[in-house]
């Protein structure tokens, strides 16, 4: 049983768009993207700096490009079937996008507005993210509550993300909770806390004007990892977490419970099959990096998904 995963922000590296971009179809889906949602897909994921790209108006969007053209590869060149789909964060709209509960253009119309508005909220807010690796889960769960920080994202295998202003965080470093070490995040304000609350109703409009298909394969919710397939639900729950917490553990302990034996996760891949490998190494990974890696793909597919 094989299921398709799309990683979230902060696994952008600078040109890592650029190998897909030889591929005729998929150029053409990038510059039509780039044309609707009026942003210059092409340059962030080819000539784009680090710091361009980490920009959460312009990450979010490269980003769900990036994994909706190589899953549309995958789809033109081989023949398999997905047992379920799952995203981190933004990468749950890549999820929907690659099981048909949203269009592509429909896909990348959200995650634009969603990039920017997420952006817009963070600005003036003087907050941050920072990781915390290693501890007991409640034990760390705890002490961030403590410290009046929000667990942004539980991404299992030891990681937690906690949330919160620069002054909360401070004294997190200094003071981390048992076993465990800090690591501050790169990022520009507490995403899946409060204070995106402003985003949501913005996201809740536009989100009430696409139409939604019933997914025919589980898609699973950062929500609290429930293996779901009605379309409009799976939409509402992505507009909501915006201001929600993420539970990436969740949603491996599903992968496991589903029966899945295999994993492939999308460009730009690595973050999540390594998250995988952690807490469940039962299940076989793939990261499709590059189209390189199209041929050792199709034996991985052909093992866990083939026809």
């Amino acid at each position: 049983m094989l299921a398709i995963v799309a990683p979230g922000q902060g696994s952008q590296v600078p040109g890592f768009l650029l190998p897909w971009l030889e591929d005729s179809q998929s150029s053409s889906f990038i510059d039509h993207w780039s044309s609707i949602i009026d942003l210059d897909v092409r340059a962030l994921g080819s000539t784009a700096d680090a710091d361009e790209i980490r920009e959460t108006s312009n990450a979010q969007p490269l980003l769900v490009a990036a994994g909706l053209i190589a899953f549309a590869r995958l789809r033109s060149e081989f023949n398999f079937e997905v047992s379920a789909f799952a995203g981190h964060s933004v990468g749950e709209i890549t999820a929907l996008g690659s099981a048909g509960v949203l269009d592509f253009d429909s896909a990348m119309k959200l995650v634009r507005l969603r990039g920017s508005e997420m952006s817009k909220a963070a600005m003036g807010s003087n907050t941050s993210m920072a990781a915390v690796l290693g501890g007991e889960r409640d034990v760390v769960v705890a002490h961030l509550a403590a410290l009046d920080l929000t667990a942004a994202n539980e991404n299992g295998a030891g990681q937690i993300v906690a949330a919160g202003t620069a002054a909360q965080l401070a004294l997190l470093s200094e003071n981390p909770p048992a076993g465990s070490r800090v690591r501050p995040l790169a990022v520009s304000g507490a995403f899946h806390t409060s204070v995106m609350a402003p985003a949501v109703p913005v996201l809740r409009d536009l989100a009430s004007q696409l139409h939604t298909s019933d997914s025919t394969v589980a898609v699973l919710s950062n929500k609290d990892g429930a293996s779901l397939s009605d379309g409009r639900e799976l939409l509402d729950r992505i507009v909501g977490q915006i201001a929600g917490p993420v539970r990436w553990d969740l949603c491996m302990q599903q992968l496991s419970a589903l029966g899945i034996t295999g994993v492939l996760e999308l460009p730009p891949a690595g973050t999540l099959v390594g998250l995988i490998k952690r807490a469940a190494p039962d299940i076989e990974t793939f990261a499709l990096k590059s189209p390189d890696d199209l041929a050792s793909a199709q034996e991985f597919i052909a093992h866990h998904g083939g026809k």
